[in-house]
């Protein structure tokens, strides 16, 4: 094993990752999909209200998201986690994993400051490189404007990141 390889393993094995799915059934296939790369601590929530209460008794690594969910969904959750001033862990990164693949969701989720996106049904791999991404190469995360999250990865040429524009052109793929 490469000492990239370990490391990656070491920083999956000691992440602290909190589930948030509505669905009893997803949290547990997401949890076995954790498990089996090597995460160690996994925290489920049923809902958003329990999903803000775990980020803020455990601090974890990564949120993986719901979007669609009774009550408050994905992104209200995320509006208020992504709310320096009145939450107390702002930065945290956050996956939407969700079966809405629409582009209109994609630039919303990204408007708000997710970090990932992800579509049910989801692969072991496409899971864990997320992770992996988020936990290994995190992104700086900026306010700009009434945007708070992390720097988008690139962007239309000319367009500056302190607008709207900006960050409804961001190309989500590496």
């Amino acid at each position: 094993m490469s000492t990239e390889s370990k490391q990656i393993s070491f920083r999956l094995a000691s992440a602290k990752i909190v589930v948030v799915d509505d669905e009893h059934y997803m949290r547990k296939v997401v949890r076995t999909m954790l498990l089996g790369i090597g995460v160690r601590e996994v925290h489920e929530a049923s809902d958003g209200v329990a999903g803000l209460d775990l980020i803020r008794r455990i601090n974890p690594d990564v949120v993986i998201l719901d979007w669609q969910m009774p009550g408050m969904d994905g992104p209200s959750f995320v509006r208020m986690v992504r709310a320096p001033g009145s939450f107390s862990y702002p930065d945290v990164p956050i996956i939407m994993l969700t079966g809405h693949g629409e582009r209109s969701r994609v630039v919303e989720a990204v408007k708000l400051g997710v970090n990932e996106f992800l579509l049910k049904p989801v692969s072991v791999k496409a899971l864990q490189d997320r992770v992996t991404a988020v936990l290994t190469k995190p992104r700086e995360v900026v306010k700009s404007g009434d945007y708070y999250g992390p720097v988008p990865r690139k962007l239309a040429t000319g367009i500056h990141a302190d607008n709207d524009e900006a960050i409804a052109k961001l190309v989500i793929i590496d």
